[in-house]
């Protein structure tokens, strides 16, 4: 599957985001676990959340589809889940696959962990390695997936200091610490998202937090609950910056998730010169939200600072697009973490970019994107779908037709892509291979 592009006069205008992937996949997990049941609006359809969805029914957790973006999970308690009859297959999601391993590891019984290609060629030590402290027994294919975990174990809480800020291993060690004897103590060295952390204390969970620690306290349980998932800021970033490229377009876009834990992409935009407001905010739930408005900006190069990497981490892809398109040359560092994404995202993008006419000086752990413009080629997102939305966003002020290869893994987190830049004037068309 390929997106085709050409040079278009976008005419802005307001279109909505898919919900929020991270809050997604959480509000299953936790839901699962409950006692009682989640009512969850706003629930992402994309690939990725439907993994975790079938994952958790092969354990016997009945989970309703109200409608494309309303589910009900009724939860089955702690120690309500059931051993499936075969491995848990979670496609291209790395959340899950690490989420499922804090998850399993306090289980009475054993399971797989598999994945596509791509997921099983990303690094999983980090989160085996402090889930082993804990008192789990995880064997892996050299660090990487399938992972078989072992049930039967008796976990027993720790102290454990992160060596690389990640979510995702927080949010594994902090499901395990459910099952933990005593309590679960992660040490951030940078601020990561912090969804888990609101939807346990939403859920009634014993969890504090202070600085970069949290802890959670042995003994907890959840309590099912009602929720509403913004919009995913990772997803707005794409039509935001579409039309921050434009000649003279402006856009709006409601219930976007502005989580001061994620919302480095917005930092980082506004310092290059982006006009971009953030107008009605408010909760939902234990969730801030806004209605985000921009409009057609002249963006200057910066050096990105390395301490707003952490809460920008899925964005970079985008931000290489707008560096792209700066007066000068932008640096990108501290970007090491993006080696093992869906792809190796510095490479990735650094090769796309000069396969556009872009001058790029790739760093071990980020780049050097000086600005210029696009020229009409062709580009390889490497079955990465934030390299193929960026690059469809790039295409649409290149000098010509632009061509993104292997882009059907855009459904995982923005299904509706390409619909959602044809309404702001996009000249864009997925094509199928023959």
């Amino acid at each position: 599957m390929r997106f085709e592009v050409n040079p278009s006069a976008l005419a802005g205008g307001s279109v909505r985001i898919p919900g929020d992937k991270s809050i997604s996949h959480r509000a299953l997990l936790f839901g699962a676990l409950a006692d009682g049941i989640s009512n969850v609006t706003g629930f992402l359809p994309g690939e990725d959340c439907l993994s975790t969805l079938a994952a958790l029914r092969a354990m016997g957790v009945n989970i309703e589809r109200v409608n494309d973006t309303a589910v009900v999970v009724h939860g089955v308690g702690l120690h309500g889940l059931e051993a499936p009859e075969k491995p848990l297959d979670l496609g291209n999601s790395g959340t899950a696959m690490r989420l499922f391993s804090g998850l399993l590891a306090g289980q009475s019984f054993s399971t797989e962990l598999i994945g596509d290609e791509s997921l099983s060629k990303r690094p999983m030590a980090r989160v085996i390695d402090p889930l082993q402290q804990m008192g789990a027994k995880i064997s892996s294919r050299e660090g990487c997936p399938p992972l078989h975990v072992t049930g039967g174990r008796d976990l027993h809480g720790i102290d454990y200091a992160l060596p690389v800020a990640s979510a995702q291993v927080k949010s594994a060690l902090l499901l395990a610490g459910l099952y933990a004897k005593g309590p679960t103590v992660v040490r951030e060295p940078a601020v990561t998202r912090d969804h888990s952390e609101r939807m346990f204390k939403a859920m009634g969970a014993r969890v504090t937090t202070e600085g970069g620690t949290i802890r959670l306290d042995s003994g907890t349980s959840l309590k099912g609950i009602q929720l509403k998932i913004p919009a995913d800021l990772s997803s707005a970033t794409f039509p935001l910056l579409a039309i921050l490229l434009s000649e003279n377009a402006s856009v709006e876009l409601t219930d976007v998730g502005i989580n001061p834990t994620r919302d480095g992409v917005l930092r980082i935009l506004r310092t290059m010169g982006a006009q971009i407001q953030m107008v009605d905010q408010r909760m939902h739930g234990a969730e801030p939200v806004a209605t985000l408005q921009a409009r057609a900006s002249h963006l200057q190069a910066i050096n990105v600072d390395p301490a707003l990497v952490p809460l920008a981490i899925d964005e970079f892809p985008a931000l290489f697009i707008a560096a792209a398109c700066a007066t000068g040359t932008t640096e990108f560092r501290g970007l090491a973490e993006l080696r093992v994404k869906e792809s190796d995202r510095i490479a990735a993008m650094a090769e796309g970019l000069q396969a556009l006419g872009i001058t790029v000086e790739e760093l071990p752990d980020g780049a050097r994107v000086t600005g210029g413009t696009f020229r009409p080629g062709t580009v390889d997102s490497h079955g990465d779908h934030r390299i193929a939305m960026a690059f469809a966003v790039a295409a649409t002020i290149a000098e010509g037709p632009v061509t993104i290869n292997n882009v059907a893994s855009v459904v995982t987190s923005f299904p509706g892509f390409e619909n959602c830049l044809r309404e702001l004037g996009a000249d864009i068309h997925c094509k199928h291979e023959v």
